[in-house]
């Protein structure tokens, strides 16, 4: 059986933080601002996956009010959500993300967030997709106040 799931997720920028995404430190004047690390991109995956397997989504397994998730590295908690699937009898068969930022471009960076996601949820880096686009200068996005990331995956399951 085929399963479909839609991560989305989005953060403001602060300063004092270094920018992660997919994994990847990327050089900024600000990071995002969350409990973990803000990684928009890995929790849209996250959620994806657990959305597809109705699983509820990234607070529910790894909540905001559990001081052992404060300041963690979201690669981290993708192997939590792999061990999900392994108990699901379920394997990706592709990721799609797209990550909406006005600053700092982000295409020289995208094959490494790739081989990271790869590498730790142990698919082959033809089943995974990281896009960057901007908001042409519109909404929060545009002004450069945060960045969000959407992702879909499909599953099969049984």
């Amino acid at each position: 059986m085929l399963r479909v799931g839609f991560g989305y997720d989005v953060h403001k920028f602060t300063k004092g933080r270094k920018l992660i995404l997919g994994g990847v430190e990327i050089p900024h004047s600000r990071g995002l601002l969350g409990h973990s690390d803000g990684d928009a991109l890995l929790h849209s995956i996250c959620d994806a996956i657990l959305g597809a397997l109705a699983q509820g989504d990234i607070g529910k397994h790894f909540p905001d009010t559990d001081k052992k998730y404060k300041g963690i590295s979201s690669m981290k908690l993708l192997p939590d959500v792999s061990k999900i699937l392994k108990q699901e009898k379920a394997k990706l068969v592709n990721i799609d993300t797209t990550i909406v930022a006005e600053k700092p471009k982000l295409a020289n960076y995208t094959d490494k967030m790739r081989k990271n996601i790869s590498r730790t949820l142990k698919i082959g880096l033809d089943k995974i997709s990281v896009k960057a686009t901007t908001q042409n200068g519109l909404g929060f996005i545009g002004k450069g106040e945060g960045i969000a990331s959407f992702a879909i995956v499909l599953l099969e399951k049984g």
